[in-house]
């Protein structure tokens, strides 16, 4: 195949890799604003939208990290990460399909691991890099994520505890949309990064780039566009298990999640560390839970939640490693690979159609609970 047709097909995949971590993650930004009613469901995903898009233009240290620290560029090839791709999107989308919100960023380390192990060998990733910039953060961060929500919604209740709940919700639900905005910016630095970094990392192993090189600007925009785009159409099944399926949220947690998300997602990103914004909410969101009531969170879900998250980088890593390898072996393995991965996704996304999950669904269970609610009072 030729090597320009090689590079555009790996760019397209990238972006449409970025398109499914836009709505694979849009739960991370707008779920508890959406289970509290600060915001409308379509609404929220058109603001988390454009702040996503203007989050993805404000950095490139993460970038930086993907391009230039997790993988070898002078020992793979563009088809390697083709393969690494084709892994990470298989993984979004069987885990959008049953509603877990699991790591859109590991799924492509995952990926781009095993593609990058099977077809150029061990001394092709960089581990020690892996570790300090990928493994470490994504233990740190929802711990750090989870302590500080816990803590916040804690003292929230304890200081609203004479003012009168409807004035206090009113409140928090306008705090909501503030730190609704941030969680979007935030995620926006950090996971539209990651395709940045692999797209010129393609360009590095093509001679197209120079090594160390950072992301031009039309790979920038794009990048920023596709995940735009995924966001505002919404991952509503994912959105439904953060928002009511994991805890029920009241307006001052989802304030307290929101804001200590973002917080540890924003000074992430400064660092470079490209961490899973998915465990960062979803941490969060289990920490306010907390702090309302020790019995706040719903464990069976969350065990749920913390399998997909273990699964994620070898299952996404062993069909990546598959997929490299036979992409790396020529036009016939690049094809070959092409259409099984688009074979697949559309089947995944047939399936979804039998049993949809849409806005008015979770909008229903909103005005549901408002009312046991009010009637438990």
């Amino acid at each position: 195949m030729d090597a320009s047709l090689l590079v555009i097909i790996v760019v397209i995949t990238a972006l449409a890799f970025d398109f499914t971590n836009g709505f694979h993650d849009t739960a991370n930004s707008m779920a508890t604003s959406i289970a509290t009613g600060a915001l409308k469901p379509r609404t929220a995903v058109a603001f988390s939208a454009v702040l996503n898009l203007v989050g993805a233009l404000l950095s490139v240290e993460v970038a930086k990290t993907i391009s230039g620290g997790i993988v070898d560029d002078a020992l793979i090839t563009p088809a390697v990460v083709f393969g690494g791709l084709v892994g990470a999107i298989m993984w979004n989308l069987v885990t959008w399909y049953v509603g877990l919100p699991s790591s859109s960023s590991h799924a492509l380390f995952g990926g781009l691991i095993g593609a990058t192990w099977i077809a150029s060998g061990t001394d092709a990733v960089h581990f020690a890099k892996v570790v300090d910039k990928v493994v470490v953060p994504s233990i740190a961060a929802p711990l750090v994520a989870g302590i500080v929500a816990l803590l916040a919604t804690y003292l929230t209740y304890r200081l609203t505890k004479r003012a009168k709940a409807s004035v206090a919700a009113k409140g928090f639900r306008a705090g909501q949309v503030a730190s609704a905005a941030l969680m979007s910016l935030a995620h926006g630095t950090n996971d539209a990064q990651k395709t940045m970094g692999i797209i010129t990392l393609t360009l590095i192993t093509a001679g197209t780039l120079a090594p160390g090189a950072e992301p031009p600007l039309w790979v920038i925009l794009s990048a920023a566009i596709a995940i735009a785009l995924g966001t505002y159409l919404g991952g509503w099944r994912i959105t439904h298990t953060m928002g009511k399926g994991l805890t029920t949220i009241e307006a001052p947690q989802g304030f307290a999640a929101q804001t200590s998300a973002a917080t540890v997602i924003m000074a992430s990103s400064h660092l470079g560390f490209a961490l899973s914004t998915t465990h960062v909410a979803s941490g969060g969101i289990m920490g306010s839970g907390l702090g309302r009531r020790l019995d706040g969170v719903r464990w069976g879900v969350a065990g749920r939640m913390a399998l997909a998250w273990m699964l994620t980088l070898p299952a996404a890593g062993i069909v990546g490693a598959l997929a490299g390898k036979v992409a790396s072996t020529g036009t016939t393995g690049v094809v070959v690979v092409a259409v099984v991965g688009g074979v697949v996704s559309l089947g995944i996304w047939l399936l979804s159609r039998r049993e949809p999950v849409r806005p008015e669904h979770i909008v229903d269970e909103i005005a549901a609970q408002a009312e046991t609610h009010k009637v438990a009072a």
